[in-house]
């Protein structure tokens, strides 16, 4: 066997159209094809690729970080994207990475959802 890559992520949520709007909204991830599974639920895609799973039907109570602490994506446009979370009110820590020179973006999506957003070293933080 041979890993060849992480195929997608799940987050749990008690609501899923507010959940799917926040990606859609924030990353610009976009809803779409998903099996006819018997819970709802939805699946998010960039660049044709379904990356984020979305499971609905839990209860808030039980939206619990587990062993894993986020989920991060490769991203592009820096500048723009701090000013989306802005403008989305979504608080944020964007921070350089010492050695790599990666910026890294830290937020929580609406079911406390850990999100990391990597962007190229020459990318800048101002718009």
């Amino acid at each position: 066997m041979t890993i060849a890559g992480m195929n997608h992520f799940t987050v749990l949520t008690d609501d899923v159209a507010k959940t799917v709007r926040f990606y859609g909204d924030v990353l610009d991830l976009v809803a779409g094809e998903r099996p006819n599974f018997d819970f709802p639920g939805a699946w998010l895609y960039a660049e044709g690729r379904a990356i984020l799973h979305i499971v609905g039907g839990r209860a808030r109570e039980a939206l619990k970080p587990g062993v894993i602490d986020h989920i991060a994506f490769s991203a592009r446009g820096l500048a723009a994207t701090l000013a989306r979370l802005a403008a989305h009110n979504v608080e944020h820590i964007c921070r350089q990475q010492v050695g790599s020179g990666v910026w890294q973006v830290f937020f929580f999506d609406p079911n406390g959802a850990r999100v990391e957003l990597d962007f190229a070293a020459d990318e800048s933080a101002e718009a």
